[in-house]
């Protein structure tokens, strides 16, 4: 057997970083410097969902589905982040909905039976890590997650799904989109919303995934409860954030933003490390997250390089 090393999974974080679309610009700034104070001792302020980060039940609801308050950072397991993991590479078109044909797909193609996923780590490579910018593409279009993913976590008892793209759900899920109080409507590269543009490419039968109003129009308000009304039961719109919801509501916790090496453990099986700040009353926190592989199982890919901010 040979050595264990450690992959970093990780973007890298400045003032520079790459942030969601209404997130406020981190501010590093120094309290003492070398040349003055003989120490380097700098203030970070920022919102604790920038970059790798990762997400709290009560980030995004009231309660659990088991009826009681949703958990807090400081309430979660030492190592709900943490553990035996595989990395699966989801093929699917640009700005596309993962599924459970996906997962399987990925599944079969990195030797592992979803049943075998059962209290394992599960790492998504869908290639949007290496798009990671202060960009459109990386945002608005990025392919996500939604109800049925998060329904397919749930029934193979994934431990945490860690996702490198935006969210824990696909953006039109997001307040980029129609859904929330903070809803937002972004526009597109065309200029027009992005929600407009999707309906253009997918037709609006797709659409309706992401729109409360226009599923319940169009399927009817039967079928909108047959896919959304465990959310609802528990207060949570449905077309919300579902994913986040379903998986968080179950004590699956989520990662977003993975980065790094991430292309050199895809399709592997490693040991996962994450450990967000022991935060009291926290909805989330940045964290590093690595891999420990064997040497040889690594893929003979490219560190990984960035532009923005410099580097």
């Amino acid at each position: 057997m040979s050595k264990k090393v450690f992959v970093d999974l990780t973007h890298p974080f400045s003032a520079d970083i790459p942030r969601w679309p209404y997130f406020d610009k981190p501010v590093i700034d120094n309290k003492h410097s070398l040349a003055k104070g003989g120490v380097l001792t700098q203030y970070i302020g920022c919102t604790m969902h920038t970059g790798t980060h990762c997400d709290a039940p009560r980030h995004v609801m009231e309660k659990e589905f088991d009826g009681k308050r949703a958990r807090y950072t400081h309430e979660m397991p030492v190592d709900a982040y943490t553990g035996d993991a595989i990395c699966l590479e989801i093929e699917i078109e640009a700005w596309g909905l993962i599924t459970g044909k996906h997962l399987e797909d990925a599944c079969e193609r990195a030797n592992i039976k979803p049943e075998e996923l059962e209290g394992m780590i599960v790492c998504l490579n869908t290639g949007m890590h290496r798009k990671f910018d202060d960009s459109k593409e990386y945002y608005h279009y990025s392919c996500g997650t939604g109800i049925e993913a998060g329904k397919w976590f749930v029934e193979h008892k994934v431990k945490c799904v860690a996702m490198d793209m935006q969210a824990l759900d696909h953006p039109l899920h997001t307040a980029m989109g129609n859904n929330g109080m903070t809803r937002m409507n972004l526009l597109g590269a065309s200029g027009r919303p992005i929600t407009e543009e999707y309906i253009e490419k997918f037709g609006e039968e797709a659409y309706a995934e992401f729109d409360k109003e226009l599923y319940i129009r169009l399927h009817g308000q039967e079928a909108y409860d047959k896919k959304f009304g465990e959310l609802e039961a528990i207060g949570c719109w449905g077309t919300w954030e579902p994913c986040h919801k379903e998986m968080l509501g179950h004590g699956i916790v989520g990662v977003e933003n993975l980065g790094g090496n991430l292309d050199k453990v895809s399709g592997k099986r490693f040991r996962f490390y994450c450990f967000p700040l022991r935060w009291h009353l926290g909805d989330g926190s940045m964290a590093r997250c690595v891999a420990e592989i064997d040497e040889d199982d690594l893929n003979d890919v490219p560190e990984r390089t960035y532009q923005y901010g410099g580097f």
